[in-house]
């Protein structure tokens, strides 16, 4: 079945790259040619993304004659990927001329001078009005309110447990846990009950940059309570110093580490754990659950880097429930990926017009369902063929109505480089959580400025 849709997809690929036509709006732009960057991730198995853009440079080619589409993957972590691409974009020689962006980060490069308004592109095109405005939104600047992105996809974040495991250890499936300490209490009973099964996995640490902030603390950050609970006051305008709710996501992730309910710390605090968490350990049914996002159902597909025929059997999904069981009861966050064209880019209006082809309704949908992710576009989110893709993409579309996204400020990457200190040296046992929140309190003051900053509930 799998296969017929893939195959579907790739004709209707095909087809409306074939009808694509030239033209468009902007600042001038010559040449034939364009360059596009991406982040390669450091697990060479998995070429989904280069397999997908290079579809669609070949079959743009073949529809614009004359037009050369270079693939540019640049393999690397996620934190030095935002590092490379930040260089490359600071010069003519080696500005890319489109250009994949963590959303996290748009705001950074745009005080930078990196990116290029998309504005008098994107009022020209009619399917601008099929993305959502919460995506829409996340690649918007608050200073300028102009557009510097197209999205290309979201996420949310939930708990993916092994039913199998569970029901072994004693726990009934389906399983949803209602608190916080719910998820520590298996985590417990597992431990007791099967030994050799790691029992959950809470990404933590510097070595994991913004895989272990999403993933393991702003999971726990935002269901600890309302605005000084979490990162950023956006009434105020101020970051949020010495919450509760910070000391309370820390001490969680210590209980985690402390009472060797997740990875041993070597591996927890590598830059290979997601890796080591999605193509072997949930695979060969080593770990109980794991606290993750949406796509991590592309690691077992036929394209993905590890095929697992039984995963849709044996894998089941939970939201993350808030601290105490408190309103709204569940939790998510999301962020999500977008294309850019870098200010400095030769040929910004060829760029545009491959943007178009690769976010088109046809396109957006077959890359949904190839990468697993959930769509920013409205009429892709109520499509049939992305919801019945594979079985977790309803559940985890179920999240958006509960999620949270982070600060789209410019200081927000200093931010996170301040939680993954904190999460590590609690992780280690180098400090203590109150230590760790007051190192993060100076640590941020420094990043954003002591006048910047306010004291949290």
């Amino acid at each position: 079945m799998r296969k017929k849709l893939l195959a579907a997809l790739a004709i209707t690929v095909a087809t409306t790259l074939s009808a694509a036509g030239c033209g468009g709006s902007g600042a001038a732009g010559g040449g034939n040619s364009i360059k596009v960057v991406y982040w390669q991730h450091l697990d060479q198995n998995d070429k989904k993304q280069q397999k997908f853009l290079t579809t669609m440079k070949t079959s743009f080619e073949k529809a614009h004659p004359g037009k050369k589409i270079e693939i540019v993957p640049v393999t690397a972590s996620e934190n030095d990927y935002y590092t490379k691409i930040q260089l490359m974009m600071r010069s003519p020689s080696t500005a890319p001329d489109l250009v994949y962006e963590d959303t996290a980060l748009i705001n950074s490069d745009i005080a930078s001078g990196y990116l290029k308004p998309l504005d008098p592109y994107v009022a020209d095109w009619a399917d601008w009005g099929k993305f959502a405005k919460a995506a829409k939104s996340a690649v918007s600047s608050p200073a300028d309110g102009k557009t510097y992105a197209v999205p290309d996809d979201t996420d949310t974040r939930g708990i993916w447990y092994n039913r199998k495991l569970l029901e072994k250890a004693g726990i009934k499936t389906p399983w949803q846990p209602r608190t916080w300490d719910d998820i520590l209490d298996a985590a417990l009973t597992v431990k007791k009950k099967l030994p050799g099964v790691t029992p959950m996995n809470l990404y933590t640490g510097q070595a994991g940059g913004e895989q272990s902030v999403m993933q393991g603390f702003e999971m726990l950050l935002y269901g600890t309570g309302g605005a000084g609970d979490s990162l950023y006051n956006a009434k105020t305008k101020k970051w949020i110093t010495g919450s509760q709710g910070f000391k309370d996501a820390l001490e969680f992730v210590h209980t985690v580490y402390g009472e060797n309910l997740g990875l041993p710390k070597s591996a927890a605090l590598g830059a290979n754990a997601g890796t080591e968490v999605g193509t072997k350990l949930m695979p060969e049914n080593k770990i109980a659950f794991n606290i993750d996002g949406s796509w991590m159902a592309n690691n077992w597909l036929e394209t993905g880097p590890h095929p697992w025929p039984e995963w849709s059997d044996t894998m089941a999904s939970a939201a993350m429930p808030t601290q105490n069981g408190q309103a709204p009861g569940k939790v998510s966050m999301s962020g999500g990926w977008a294309w850019s064209i870098p200010a400095k880019a030769k040929n910004p209006d060829l760029a545009w017009q491959f943007m178009k082809t690769l976010k088109n309704r046809a396109n957006s949908t077959a890359w949904n369902i190839i990468e697993s992710t959930t769509a920013v576009r409205t009429d892709v989110a109520a499509d049939p063929k992305y919801l019945e893709a594979t079985p977790t993409n309803k559940f985890f579309t179920s999240l958006v109505k509960y999620t949270h996204f982070r600060p789209a400020l410019p200081k927000y990457p200093q931010v996170s480089n301040a939680i993954t200190k904190a999460m590590e040296s609690v992780t280690t046992g180098q400090s203590s959580v109150d230590d760790a929140a007051k190192t993060y309190d100076q640590d941020l003051a420094t990043a954003v400025g002591s006048d910047s900053t306010a004291k949290g509930n």
